[in-house]
């Protein structure tokens, strides 16, 4: 071998001898980055395709929209159905002191008869007005105690009647469906 050809050997290492042949460049290979694969191309999308793309969005949206209204009907629609009874049973609430001053009245003895049936009449009308607003009276001597629907503010020993029963009733209670107007004041036997 020549000289030449033992320089040509140290400067090339073995699988890169081939004569004619240079070495090709590594892509990426510069500042230490790895070497990169060129990116797919991404075949444009048609003026069809962006179109349907652009409907399906609209129809997403629409239905969306939709979704948020029906909701909205629905929940204002149980919002007006919960007013009424409430706003009826707050009225009804500031009405029962007069019904309990009248229902006073008509058990204090009075001389006039006139005056009384007059009385008792106002009273009746009321009770029938409450009646028509779905108003339920309760509360009575004998009922068992709930303390759901009665303020137990007296307690007394009584070996005739039973265990948790209403002996009095101070005040009455009301009630409108499941609501309860004001509770029943009464007192209860141990």
């Amino acid at each position: 071998m020549s000289e030449k050809e033992k320089a040509t050997q140290e400067q090339c290492p073995p699988e890169e001898q081939s004569v004619g042949q240079q070495p090709e460049p590594v892509q990426g290979t510069e500042d230490g980055q790895e070497p990169q694969e060129p990116l797919p191309e991404v075949p444009e999308k048609s003026q069809e395709q962006l179109l349907q793309e652009e409907v399906d969005s609209l129809n997403d949206q629409l239905l969306r929209v939709r979704a948020e209204y029906d909701n909205f009907r629905k929940r204002s629609q149980r919002e007006k159905e919960n007013i009424y009874p409430q706003a009826t049973a707050s009225t009804v609430s500031q009405f029962l002191p007069v019904l309990d001053a009248f229902e006073r009245a008509v058990e204090a003895p009075c001389s006039d008869e006139e005056f009384k049936k007059g009385v008792e009449m106002i009273l009746h009308n009321f009770q029938e007005i409450l009646g028509k607003l779905g108003v339920e009276e309760f509360g009575q001597a004998g009922d068992p105690f709930n303390p759901d629907l009665h303020n137990a503010v007296a307690h007394v020993e009584d070996e005739t009647a039973e265990a948790n029963v209403i002996v009095e009733v101070f005040q009455r209670g009301y009630k409108m469906g499941d609501r309860v107007v004001r509770h029943a004041m009464v007192k209860v036997a141990n």
